[in-house]
């Protein structure tokens, strides 16, 4: 058990957020760096929590699927961005989400709705919103991946170029002055052809996104409408989001 008011925020914070930095909780806790390794020495020797490639993670979360770990970091922002969404969707509306862990907080928030239709092709999302009041849930269909269970390629984006909606909903794995960029191939392509087929096109990435170089182009700010999110961006980014006629969206 964790012996000091330091060490139970230790854990507090990654029970928040999943797997931080050990940079950023020195940051947080407003220590220095050789004070959190000493407490990340005792709380890993005590069977509390696991150290990988300078950051740590709770013991209890690396047996997790990647994507159950990763529904855990930044949760709360993530919440956030879902919520100030969710608002702007009626009851009837039509909706098509990409996989992601902001698109998967998203169709929680969307539990409360009525009569949505949904498309998509992630598993945790059709889930979610199946058989509840009265939705109507179209799964694109294909192998599903093991790691977030969600199908692609040709078959998916076939599936889905057949349906035109109100909403349609990206997530992104990076967000640079250039526009949205994933890190693997299938996936950037299925979140573009996603935004073709909605009257609304929204982004929605919380702030640890911001300023990383995916693999992959998704697109530029000009495909998309709207940029939600829990912080604001770095300056050049936000520049771009506004010269592109994109609107940025702050929960």
């Amino acid at each position: 058990m964790p012996t000091s008011k330091r060490q139970r925020e230790i854990l507090r914070v990654l029970e928040h957020e999943g797997t931080v930095a050990l940079s950023v909780l020195a940051r947080k806790l407003n220590v220095s760096l050789e004070t959190i390794r000493r407490d990340i020495k005792l709380l890993a020797g005590s069977g509390n929590l696991v150290k990988t490639h300078g950051a740590i993670s709770l013991a209890s979360t690396v047996a997790e699927a990647p994507f159950e770990r990763r529904m855990r970091e930044n949760s709360e922002a993530k919440r956030r961005i879902a919520a100030i969404v969710a608002a702007t969707i009626r009851d009837g509306d039509s909706i098509m989400m990409d996989t992601g862990t902001t698109t998967s907080f998203l169709a929680r928030e969307l539990t409360g709705h009525r009569r949505l239709t949904v498309v998509t092709n992630s598993s945790d999302i059709a889930r979610t919103l199946a058989t509840l009041n009265d939705n109507r849930v179209y799964m694109a269909g294909g192998e599903l991946r093991s790691d977030n269970g969600a199908a692609f390629g040709t078959t998916a984006i076939d599936f889905i170029s057949r349906f035109s909606v109100t909403h349609a909903i990206i997530s992104t794995g990076a967000v640079d002055a250039e526009g949205m960029m994933d890190y693997d191939l299938e996936e950037a392509e299925f979140a573009r052809t996603v935004l073709t087929r909605g009257r609304r096109r929204l982004v929605v990435t919380d702030h640890s996104k911001f300023g990383r170089q995916g693999l992959v182009r998704v697109c530029g700010f000009e495909a998309v409408d709207e940029v939600v999110t829990d912080r604001e961006p770095p300056l050049e980014i936000g520049e771009q989001i506004k010269s592109a006629g994109s609107s940025l969206v702050v929960a």
